[in-house]
């Protein structure tokens, strides 16, 4: 029997989704509404797949992927969500997530997707597959004493940068990306480094000018 936890604050998706599921006679399905009876029961108890609803109240689907894989690393979960995941889709990938499923999806695609996490496969739907480009930007810095020498700015470093032109602080960036304030102090240092600035103001004015941030929400 393949056990699957379900986390979903809402009962009728819940329910719904485990009725579909269970259609298959060697699946069984286990609903929670909440993230902290998932953090409680996946301690105590195994599943071979979990399913989170992206977005819940007090701890998301990706923090709850990133709390579990923590205690179970080994741990299969897709993310089972309506929203558009493609903004998100790097910090999902680095939480552990083994792919990605949608609320439309019909009972087939949600029962092939599982099979596919049981054998640890990725699960990704086309039609993101086809937007992912690695953004990795190459740019040439116009210092003279750094005249011919390139440096890199990844996504991550990108949205970062963003935030910050956006004026906030390194406490809201990290509450919005999810990580530690630390780990955003780390990759300011490094983005200061490879821009070649000082200070904040500096990155923005530089990352204006190279085209690295959205002029439209400069503050």
């Amino acid at each position: 029997m393949v056990r699957i936890l379900l986390v979903d604050d809402h009962p009728s998706v819940g329910e719904g989704t485990k009725n579909m599921i269970e259609q298959d006679p060697d699946m069984e399905v286990t609903v929670l509404m909440s993230a902290m009876e998932a953090l409680d029961l996946v301690e105590d108890e195994r599943f071979d797949v979990m399913l989170f609803d992206l977005n819940m109240p007090v701890i998301s689907g990706i923090e709850l992927t990133k709390r579990i894989m923590k205690i179970k690393p080994e741990s299969r979960i897709l993310i089972y969500t309506g929203y558009e995941i493609s903004p998100n889709f790097n910090i999902l990938v680095e939480s552990g997530v083994s792919g990605v499923v949608s609320k439309t999806a019909t009972r087939d695609q949600l029962l092939n997707s599982i099979r596919c996490v049981l054998r640890d496969e990725a699960v990704i739907p086309v039609s993101l597959l086809r937007q992912l480009r690695r953004r990795e930007i190459r740019l040439s810095q116009g210092r003279e004493e750094k005249s011919m020498e390139e440096v890199s700015i990844n996504e991550r470093e990108q949205e970062i940068l963003q935030e910050v032109s956006s004026g906030s602080s390194n406490k809201d960036i990290a509450s919005k990306m999810l990580m530690s304030q630390r780990t955003v102090e780390y990759n300011l240092t490094r983005i200061f480094e490879k821009l070649n600035v000082r200070s904040r103001s500096e990155a923005i004015v530089e990352a204006r000018r190279l085209g690295l941030i959205r002029t439209g929400e400069f503050v």
